[in-house]
C-alpha cells in the first residue's frame, strides 16, 4: 500500500502564509503528476495546483500569484506554499499522486487524508 501524509495545515490570519507538505510511504516505482486539491465545508473538492514529473505546473485561477507548488523527486514529496491567504481559502487540503508501483503496472491515483487550513478574517 502507498500512503500519503499531509502536514503543515493550521490556523492563520488573513494575509498570512502556510506551507503544506505531502510525503509518501510504501513502494513506488514512479510518480507522474502530483497535485493539491481542497474541499471547503459544503462544497465539492476542487483542484488547486498540479505539477508534472517534468516540473510543469498548473494553477487554477484563485491560486495563481499566491500559491506555489513544488516537488522533490528524490524524496517523493510535494509542497504547496500559500501566501496572502484569504478566509475563502479555508478548506481541507489534500495531496494527490498518480503513481506506478512497477515497470509493467498501470497508473494509480493515491490521496492523502487531508490537512485543515483555517484562515481567520
Amino acid at each position: 500500500q502507498v500512503h500519503l501524509v499531509e502536514s503543515g495545515g493550521g490556523l492563520v490570519q488573513a494575509g498570512g502564509s502556510l506551507r503544506l507538505s505531502c510525503a509518501a510511504s510504501g513502494r513506488i516505482f514512479s510518480i507522474n503528476d502530483m497535485g493539491w486539491y481542497r474541499q471547503a465545508p459544503g462544497k465539492q473538492r476542487e483542484l488547486v495546483a498540479t505539477i508534472t514529473s517534468g516540473d510543469i505546473t498548473n494553477y487554477v485561477d484563485f491560486a495563481k500569484g499566491r500559491f506555489t507548488i513544488s516537488r522533490d523527486g528524490a524524496k517523493n514529496t510535494v509542497s504547496l506554499q500559500m501566501n496572502s491567504l484569504k478566509p475563502e481559502d479555508t478548506a481541507v487540503y489534500y495531496c494527490h499522486y498518480t503513481i506506478r508501483r512497477g515497470l509493467l503496472a498501470g497508473y494509480e491515483e493515491v490521496w492523502g487524508q487531508g490537512t485543515l487550513v483555517t484562515v481567520s478574517a
